[in-house]
This record gives structure tokens, C-alpha cells and sequence, in this order.
């Protein structure tokens, strides 16, 4: 009874503004960069494609970065270059978005769900060697709401023929363990330009990787196998179309007018993550002070962490509301509170196997619950987050 009449209750001083998990920043300077664009005449994939890549390797300090349309499109694109197909078999964590089991799928492949580690909610060596069998072609390693897994140890545990494969969607700016920066290991890396993302343009996604090879590879798949670009034949009327195809391509090419907003995003970064981390610290030690219980994810003050997403898990049994109550009493106060992700095995498309084989996802996957975070908030914003989350939980 106490439950329904407060959820039943209109919550008072509620912010005109809702405040989403994640929302991009854009300045003046983006909207300058997408206005010389369009002056130019050319807004498909060209030169400034081009740039942004090379200045994305330099920050990452990798030898090629070949952008796509999607962190979706470098994932599929990273599996099919290393040979993964029909009847093969790629681990992946049963907490990450669907699109990392769905590229499997796409090439024919079976995604296999491990659990994670309740503290880092990453994959660890030991639960991937569970799942290990002789079909096993690929580990898709997810760094989680931008905490770095340890590459290194995965790769020493792992026989050589199974490729690693990074999805970095949330960890541009993460470190490894060694002080590098995520994407500059041997694996091929995959990162999301997507709207809510450390670094936003609208859309978008890119590999990092050292081989020569496979990135010339990739960059005629993204374009349907073509050897030539539609810019390098615009600029150059004797280059052909097509030496003739010998490979089946895609449509996954990015654009320069993304690229425009991604070279500024690029030179923010540094603002970004102080921006992330002062929110971060704000809210670890004002929930540690007002709200006992609460865990957070390894890290997420450290330099290994990009702090894309800030994942709590909360203390339901000292609850009276459940998690799912409590996201939805922050809604009612205009804070756009989420939760990263439903796990993959309780999804019919990708498991039929019980939720006791993932003990550890089903503990966090009761528990967690994504605070906003983003380079375009200020402290007052984290405050109101906390101020309400401590009225929710008390009740």
C-alpha cells in the first residue's frame, strides 16, 4: 500500500529540462566545420574522411582506422575479414547491446553468451574459457560503459587461431592496463560515433587495426568492393570504377559531413573527459555519503575507464521499491535514467539456455541502473540526480 501511493504520488520541483543518460556537444566550431562542408560541394567520402581517419590514428596511435556507417558495420566487417562463417561459433558477454551477438548471426556464425564479472561487468579470461569449444573462431571483447578489459591476459589464455576482436563502442579515450590507448592493441578495434557517444556524429563507427592488408581490405568492402572511391574518381576522371569485382562488398561508407563534426569532436576530447570525470567524482562520493550500498563499476574513476556510461547497482534488499520502480520514479522527475542492457540470454533470438548459466549478469541485471552522464551537463545537473535518487530510495 505504502508503494502504490507513492508511486501514485506527483513528484514536486521537478526540472523543466529533461536530462538525458547521454547527449552530445556540439559548439559553434562543429557547426562551422559541417557549414564548409556543405560549401563545398561535396559531402560523400573524401578528403575530409580521409583526415579524420588519419587524425583518429594518431590519437590512438594505430597504424590505419578506417571508418564505416556504424560500430555495427566494424564489428560484421571485422569477423568477415578474419574468415568467420557458416558454422563457426563467436563468445560474446550476454550484457552488451545486440548488436555484437547480431553480427554473428548476420555471417552465418552462432554467437555464444559467457557471463561477466560483477564488479568490472566485463568478460573475463576464465569465464570465455568456459565457452571455448572446438568451433570457436572469435572472442568479441566488450570494454562496458568504457572500462577497458585486459587484452593482453585474454590473448595469452586464448589458443592463436581464435581472433580477438574489440568492441569499443563506449571506450574512446579508455586506457589499457599499460598506460595505451584502447584501439592501439593487436585486435581489430570497433568504435560508435553514435549520437549519445563520448565522441558524436550522429552516426558512424570505425576500425583500428595495424595490418596493411586487412585495411585495404575493409576499405573496399565498405564500398562495395570497389577499388576506387567516388571522391578519387570525382577528382581524377581516368580512374576507373571497378578493375572488375572480385569479392562482394557493402554500402557502409561514412561521410564528410560526419567527418567535419568527428574532427572537432577529436581536438574536445580532453574537455570531454574532464567534464566526465569531475560528474563521475561528484557522483561516487555524494552517493557514497548519502546512499549506503550502492556498488559501482572497477575503476570508473580511473584512467582505464572513458566513462561513457556510469553504472550503479543498487541495494534492493534494503529496498522497498525495485529497480525497475525506481527508474521509473527518476523519469517522473525528468531524469533519463536507463538500464545497460537487458542481458542477451533472456532474449529468445540469441539463447534457450537458463539464466542460472549466467549467474553473475542475472545478479547485476537486477541491480543496475545507468545515471546521465555527459559532456554537455554540469554539476547542478548531477546534483539533481542524486538529491532525487536519495528521496526515491528512501522511501
Amino acid at each position: 500500500m505504502i508503494k502504490e501511493s507513492v508511486l501514485l504520488k506527483k513528484p514536486e520541483n521537478v526540472r523543466a529540462e529533461f536530462l538525458p543518460f547521454g547527449k552530445p556537444n556540439f559548439s559553434e566550431e562543429e557547426i562551422s566545420a559541417v557549414t564548409r562542408v556543405l560549401n563545398s560541394g561535396w559531402v560523400g567520402m573524401g578528403q575530409e574522411t580521409l583526415a579524420f581517419e588519419q587524425e583518429l590514428a594518431c590519437y590512438l596511435n594505430v597504424s590505419h582506422v578506417v571508418t564505416v556507417n556504424s560500430c555495427t558495420s566494424a564489428l560484421f566487417l571485422s569477423l568477415l575479414i578474419h574468415g568467420i562463417g557458416e558454422g563457426d561459433e563467436v563468445i560474446c558477454p550476454s550484457l552488451t547491446w545486440c548488436s555484437t551477438a547480431n553480427v554473428a548471426l548476420y555471417l552465418g556464425a552462432k554467437p555464444v553468451l559467457c557471463d561477466i564479472d560483477p564488479d568490472s561487468l566485463c568478460v573475463t579470461p576464465e569465464l570465455v574459457l568456459e565457452k571455448l569449444t572446438p568451433k570457436t573462431k572469435a572472442v568479441i571483447v566488450v570494454h562496458m560503459g568504457g572500462l577497458s578489459v585486459d587484452v593482453e591476459q585474454m590473448r595469452h589464455v586464448l589458443p592463436k587461431h581464435v581472433t580477438i576482436i574489440e568492441d569499443a563502442a563506449h571506450a574512446l579515450g579508455a586506457k589499457y592496463r599499460n598506460g595505451i590507448p584502447v584501439g592501439s592493441s593487436e585486435n581489430p578495434t570497433c568504435f560508435s560515433f553514435y549520437a549519445n557517444k563520448n565522441l558524436s556524429t550522429g552516426e558512424g563507427g570505425a576500425i583500428a587495426l595495424f595490418d596493411d592488408a586487412l585495411a585495404e581490405r575493409i576499405k573496399k568492402l565498405r564500398q562495395h568492393g570497389l577499388s576506387s572511391n567516388a571522391w578519387e574518381r570525382f577528382i581524377d576522371p581516368k580512374v576507373p570504377i571497378s578493375r572488375g569485382l572480385n569479392e562482394l562488398g557493402y554500402k557502409m561508407n561514412y561521410t564528410d559531413l560526419q567527418a567535419s563534426i568527428g574532427r572537432v569532436q577529436l581536438k574536445r576530447q580532453t574537455v570531454f573527459s574532464d567534464i566526465r570525470l569531475d560528474i563521475a567524482r561528484y557522483y561516487h562520493d555524494a552517493l557514497n555519503q548519502r546512499i549506503p550500498g550502492i556498488r559501482y563499476q572497477d575503476e570508473v574513476l580511473n584512467f582505464h575507464h572513458a566513462r561513457h556510461l556510469f553504472v550503479i547497482q543498487l541495494p534492493i534488499e534494503t529496498m522497498i521499491l525495485s529497480r525497475n520502480e525506481v527508474l521509473s520514479r527518476l523519469r517522473d522527475f525528468n531524469i533519463g535514467a536507463c538500464v545497460h542492457y537487458l542481458p542477451l540470454h533472456q532474449m529468445p533470438l540469441f539463447s534457450s539456455e537458463t539464466s542460472s548459466l549466467f549467474p553473475n549478469t542475472q545478479f547485476v541485471a537486477e541491480r543496475m541502473l545507468t545515471l546521465p552522464i555527459s559532456a554537455s551537463m554540469d554539476l547542478k545537473d548531477a546534483e539533481y540526480v542524486v538529491d532525487q535518487l536519495e528521496k526515491i530510495i528512501r522511501i
